[in-house]
């Protein structure tokens, strides 16, 4: 429902920007407005920061005021000598948001009811409000027009600098207030991450954090604040990345890049001040328990909930470092690749990390569920340090589950492949596999480690693990075949459940029926090795996918489509007889798996499938529930042998309550009916080129 809603959102915001181009305005005018009313909005900001400052030093006659008011006057020439006469463009423009903030900061803190009359005071509040809806029209119109170009960051040099100002700025408060605030803006940082990364739980955090900070925080703190500078800083800082929850395009893998990018030490020093957040959550916590006017209900209730949350943060904490030493693995990969961000998501798709992810979003999810659990046992609303931290360890840790959420839903399936090369094309009239004449050996050799080069390049592209490439000059019996391909359907991920995606690719002789030619006189045919699938896939919704370089690979083709209960494909092709041998050369096997590797792992390519006079023809079958394929989602012992895997025994009641809690997603009427559509378009018009969902596609001429 929430990406159909955005669906809709974002379609129809782009309809009215297409509408708004055609009616009158060109996109050549359009930005230097925009660029304007930005401008105006800053200079708006600048003059209500500075009048704001003088009112309430002609109220106070306080030295330490007047003393601000001059140097913000120095501050804003310095910056605008360093912006437009030495072109230092970036520290001019670090300076200015600094102070801004800290400006900010002071007329948010420094106010009284006696300026709630001063003209001055009431002018420089309305210039703030001005401010702050020039900016957040600006910031909407550089969407809707495209002016905006999107990079992957948690937070801008800007946002920083104004945040850490208005932090400064709380030191006018008392040491436990201004302590307060800051860990406040530190929670208010963590809501911007989250929501610009789009994590799962990003609106609900900031749902709470505007609740709780307008209704309970600034009423804890012993000291009145000005709702308009409170107001306008808020809105400078999450206004963007709001926005940027619909207008943003930008990949999971982009979004989540600058932690995922980040070196593996520093990403596990990171849980240390987690930890530290956490300890001093529960500390706060603690303190309840002094009020005894209910200690009966109180005391065991903090230790029963409170035992339940250190074994959920345990559980927590380990899960981190696992996810932590995997995406240090893959990364190193990465590097050896000398792939880019690209290049890591298909790693960890390739490594399993989409079942480390989904098992790991349900633990966090219960770490958080408990969090909030003793949070609202131990509540103190006077209490503004402890509302802070609360705010601050909630999205702290929606984060975590928003990134195993994300890489979860979106990262591919696992997937292995085997290879088969039986050099050998004429058969004696028994069905005797034999040698080529000497004078072409030299020349299928050469072709036959083409196709072994070829399917292995196919391979590390896509980032398929590769159980073997066996390459058989004399042919191989029924019985070594049997055991390498059952051995290559029992083959699992080192983290317990089967792969998604088993790919075999052969290349030998076949029979007129579609029979791979064995040594001695046998044959391997596609029922018996669908009956091998069968013992080795159980219950588990595995796909099997054929790629056939052979010379009679359409029987296969068409029996696949007869096929029920399994998800299997097979890719063939057809070599067309070339009468004018003078000026084309015939196909010959391995033509195929060229062109076709080709097409998989060149988004350059020149291959056209489509065109007519093509030597190598292709074609490709799939079973008939085929598009009833979803991905291996966890189920109850799948958690049950994640856990026997990594976490300690002690930690046992938390992955029960998770196994417990886990339900099976049964598909509803809708879902069912949906389903049959697709499958009954799949099967009557198969399309030309048919994405797998690991990367390459089948293909039929």
């Amino acid at each position: 429902m929430c990406r159909f809603l955005r669906y809709c959102v974002s379609h129809s915001l782009r309809a009215a920007m297409a509408r708004l181009n055609d009616v009158n305005v060109e996109e050549g005018s359009l930005r230097p407005s925009v660029r304007w009313l930005g401008y105006l909005s800053r200079h708006i900001l600048v003059v209500a920061l500075l009048l704001g400052i003088y009112a309430r030093w002609e109220k106070t006659a306080e030295t330490t005021l007047l003393v601000i008011f001059v140097l913000a006057l120095l501050v804003l020439g310095i910056a605008s000598v360093l912006y437009c006469y030495l072109r230092v463009e970036r520290l001019s423009l670090g300076l200015l948001h600094l102070w801004f903030g800290f400006l900010l900061g002071l007329q948010c803190f420094l106010s009284s009811p006696a300026l709630q009359s001063d003209v001055k005071a009431q002018a420089a509040d309305y210039l703030l409000l001005a401010s702050m809806c020039l900016r957040t029209l600006r910031a909407l119109l550089e969407r809707l027009f495209g002016c905006t170009t999107y990079r992957p960051a948690f937070l801008t040099s800007a946002e920083r600098l104004e945040m850490v100002g208005f932090a400064a700025a709380s030191t006018t408060l008392l040491i436990r207030d201004s302590m307060s605030v800051t860990v406040l803006v530190a929670a208010l940082a963590a809501v911007m991450v989250a929501i610009r990364v789009k994590a799962f739980l990003a609106l609900p955090n900031l749902v709470c954090f505007v609740a709780v900070a307008a209704a309970l925080f600034f009423e804890s703190v012993n000291s009145s604040t000005n709702p308009f500078a409170l107001a306008c800083f808020f809105s400078q800082l999450i206004c963007d990345p709001l926005l940027d929850v619909f207008f943003s395009g930008l990949s999971v893998t982009e979004r989540w890049q600058p932690f995922l990018a980040c070196r593996g030490l520093w990403r596990r020093l990171s849980l240390l001040p987690l930890t530290v957040v956490e300890v001093i959550f529960i500390i706060l916590a603690a303190q309840k328990l002094r009020d005894m006017d209910r200690w009966y209900l109180t005391i065991p209730g903090f230790l029963l909930f409170g035992l339940f949350w250190v074994f959920c943060h345990i559980v927590l904490v380990i899960t981190m470092w696992g996810f932590h030493t995997k995406l240090s693995e893959c990364q190193r990969l990465c590097l050896s690749q000398g792939s880019g961000i690209g290049g890591l998501h298909k790693i960890m798709a390739s490594k399993g990390m989409r079942h480390v992810c989904l098992i790991s979003q349900h633990l966090v999810l219960l770490s958080l569920v408990s969090t909030v659990a003793v949070a609202a046992l131990c509540w103190q609303a006077s209490s503004s340090i402890f509302l802070s931290v609360f705010l601050l360890v909630l999205p702290l840790e929606s984060l975590f589950h928003g990134l195993f959420h994300e890489l979860g839903n979106s990262l591919g399936g696992t997937c292995v492949g085997y290879a088969v090369v039986i050099p050998t094309n004429i058969c004696s009239p028994d069905g005797q596999p034999m040698l080529l004449p000497p004078s072409q050996v030299q020349e299928l050799n050469e072709r036959s480690t083409g196709m072994l080069n070829n399917i292995q390049r196919f391979f590390a592209h896509h980032f398929i693990e590769i159980f073997g490439c066996d390459y058989f000059t004399c042919g191989v019996t029924r019985e070594a075949l049997q055991a390498k391909i059952k051995a290559f359907f029992e083959l699992r991920t080192a983290d317990g459940p089967r792969h998604d995606t088993y790919v075999i690719f052969y290349s030998g002789h076949s029979h007129h029926s579609g029979e791979w030619v064995l040594a001695g006189g046998d044959t391997l045919r596609l029922d018996q090795m669908l009956e091998w699938w069968r013992e080795s896939n159980g219950s588990f919704c595995s796909r099997l996918i054929f790629v056939l370089d052979c010379n009679r690979s359409l029987p296969w083709v068409d029996a696949v489509k007869k096929v029920e209960g399994l998800y299997v494909a097979v890719q063939g092709a057809t070599l067309t007889l070339v009468t004018d041998v003078e000026h084309r050369d015939p196909p010959r096997l391995g033509d195929f798996t060229s062109q076709w590797v080709e097409f998989n792992c060149n988004s350059n390519s020149n291959v056209q499938w489509s065109e007519s006079g093509r030597a190598v023809l292709a074609t490709y079958g799939i079973s008939k529930y085929w598009s009833d394929y979803t991905l291996h989602l966890p189920t109850g012992s799948d958690v049950t042998n994640y856990w026997s895997m990594y976490f300690p025994r002690m930690t046992y009641p938390v992955v029960r309550s998770v196994v417990s809690g886990w339900q099976s997603d049964e598909p509803g009427l809708c879902t069912i009916w949906l389903r049959y559509l697709k499958r009954v378009k799949l099967n009557l018009f198969p399309p030309a080129i048919l994405d797998t969902g690991q990367g390459f596609k089948l293909v039929r001429s």
